[in-house]
C-alpha cells in the first residue's frame, strides 16, 4: 500500500508573497554556474542578489503564479534559488516551520496542521490505480 502525498504548497504561495527572497550572486550568473534566469533578480549587496518583487514592501516573488491560497505554482522552479529549495513547509520533515506558519497567517490561511495519526478506523487510502 503507498501514501499519495500532496504537496501543501500547490495550494499555498504564501511565502512567496510574504519573504524577501535572498541568495548569493552567483546562483544568478550562469557563467559560474548559476541557474536562477537573471531576468528575475536584482542586485541587493555587492554579493546579494534578490527575486524581483520580493524586496520592499509588500512583497510578491515575480515567478509566483496564481492567488495566494489558491492553486500557484513557480514559473521557475527547475531554476528556483537556493533559498527557495531548502525552504520546508510545516510538517514536511515531521516538524512545524514557524516561517511557514507565520507567511500563512499573515495571508489569512491556518497554519498547516501536524499529520494525523493512522488508526483502523481511518487508514490511509491506498494510491488509487
Amino acid at each position: 500500500m503507498s501514501v499519495i502525498a500532496i504537496n501543501p504548497c500547490l495550494n499555498c504561495g504564501a511565502c512567496c508573497a510574504y519573504y524577501r527572497i535572498s541568495f548569493y550572486w552567483t546562483e544568478a550568473a550562469p557563467e559560474l554556474g548559476g541557474t536562477v534566469p537573471s531576468e528575475f533578480t536584482e542586485q541587493l549587496t555587492s554579493t546579494r542578489a534578490v527575486m524581483k518583487g520580493t524586496h520592499g514592501g509588500n512583497p510578491r516573488c515575480v515567478c509566483l503564479a496564481g492567488a495566494v491560497g489558491e492553486p500557484v505554482h513557480c514559473t521557475i522552479y527547475p531554476q528556483r534559488p537556493g533559498a527557495c529549495r531548502e525552504f520546508e513547509y510545516s510538517w514536511q520533515n515531521g516538524q512545524p516551520n514557524e516561517r511557514c506558519d507565520k507567511a500563512r497567517v499573515a495571508h489569512g490561511l491556518p497554519p498547516l496542521p501536524g499529520p494525523s495519526p493512522v488508526t483502523p478506523d481511518h487508514p490511509i487510502a491506498p494510491e488509487a490505480a
